[in-house]
């Protein structure tokens, strides 16, 4: 059977109640300021008597102080650490900034100020009520000798009373505890946490890490993804023509190893990213300037026209990885070298690449060509893909934006 625990069962209860207790402590310098304050309008004598009083004049006299401390002092980190930790409060971590702004400023002194607040009267309250618990259940043995309810109860059955009510003050005032507890801890995410604007930033730098993640993941499919396939192929066409053709076996060891080598380089990049090195410290990224090298890589056979360095860097990139994605699709599902054609235009990029297939792309060849379409559209071009005359064909249109510098 589930226990249901209640205020003056649960353990939030105390330690909410040990939170107020700590803002009670430290209101107290404010407090004792404010006594000296209200004693100089009042042009009355300050003592160690009425240091330690009770008054409202006090009390609303140090607010003002407890608020200007957290408008200016960096009282925040401390006040996140009780709110989590004592009343259990779930706060998202503020965004770190060079220098607090005034909105974070004055929601830390409003919060400040209820907790202190609303710590030194329920501190005030304990120190009190506890002890007049106390005598309320001594009542019956002892007595009112010191003459607290105004009329002499003897003891006997005349106080027998008195434990009940020490019962139900205490009671009263662990629910008063509790209450206080929890709307400190409802406040806090408000006062504490990061502001609407914050969380909506938030947001937006965490979708930015997101997609620059999934273009990283992307990258690695891409260059990894080719080079392991251009290393199986050749690895077994290298086996099969050892014996009679050494130089063909030759050739075929060599586009393992530039394979190999370049997706380390990619691989270096990626990581590189991923850890947040200065660029200058990474290996650039792979552009259509690399193409021979890839072409020669795989076997394929090329026809370019026009000059591929003066293209737009945005698009040099991503028209790379598309002709490196379909390469391998063709090393994966082909037969016989692949033809590569790419055509440089005075506004378009166009890229072609054929072979015969033994089969259609499976599962990963289609996710191939899907991650081939999202590049394209995200440049604003076209892409055409699927089996033309028995062969598979992989046509792509993408328009040279102006405004961006050549690749160098």
């Amino acid at each position: 059977m589930r226990r249901v625990l209640t205020p003056l069962t649960s353990p939030a209860t105390y330690l909410g109640w040990t939170c107020l207790i700590l803002g009670g402590a430290l209101a107290m310098p404010y407090m004792m300021v404010g006594t000296v304050l209200v004693g100089l309008l009042r042009l009355r004598e300050t003592t160690v008597s009425t240091l330690v009083s009770i008054d409202p004049a006090v009390f609303a006299s140090a607010l003002p102080l407890i608020a200007l401390t957290g408008l200016f002092l960096p009282v925040r980190a401390l006040e996140l650490t009780a709110a989590r930790g004592l009343l259990g409060a779930r706060i998202d971590s503020p965004p770190d900034r060079p220098a607090r702004t005034w909105a974070e400023r004055r929601r830390t002194a409003a919060w400040f100020t209820l907790h202190l607040g609303i710590g030194a009267v329920l501190a005030g309250a304990t120190l009190a009520l506890v002890p007049f618990a106390i005598w309320l259940s001594l009542l019956p043995l002892l007595g009112d000798r010191l003459g607290f309810l105004g009329s002499t109860v003897a003891a006997g059955w005349s106080g027998a009373w008195g434990p009940a009510a020490a019962l139900v003050t205490l009671a009263l005032l662990v629910y008063a505890a509790a209450g206080a507890g929890a709307l400190l801890a409802r406040l806090a995410p408000v006062l504490l946490g990061p502001a609407p604007a914050d969380r909506l930033a938030a947001l937006e730098e965490r979708a930015r890490r997101l997609a620059t993640r999934n273009r990283l993941a992307r990258e690695l499919h891409d260059s990894v993804g080719h080079a392991l396939s251009v290393v199986t192929v050749q690895a077994g066409a290298a086996g099969r023509v050892l014996d009679r053709d050494p130089e063909a076996a030759r050739t075929a060891l060599t586009a393992i190893e530039e394979s190999a080598r370049s997706a380390l380089e990619d691989l270096d990049h990626v990581l590189g990213l991923l850890r947040e090195e200065e660029s200058g410290d990474r290996a650039p990224a792979r552009t259509l300037t690399d193409l021979p090298e890839l072409v020669r890589s795989t076997g394929a056979a090329a026809e370019i026209t026009g000059d591929l360095s003066a293209l737009p860097a945005l698009v040099s990139r991503e028209a790379y990885r598309i002709a490196q994605e379909a390469l391998t699709n063709a090393l994966r599902h082909g037969s016989g070298p692949a033809r590569l054609a790419a055509a440089v235009h005075d506004d378009r990029l166009e890229l072609e690449i054929r072979n015969q297939f033994r089969q259609r792309p499976g599962r990963a060849g289609r996710r191939g060509v899907a991650g081939m379409r999202e590049r394209v559209t995200l440049l604003g071009g076209r892409l055409d893909a699927g089996a033309v005359d028995g062969e598979w064909r992989v046509a792509v249109r993408l328009p040279l934006r102006g405004g961006q510098e050549p690749v160098r």
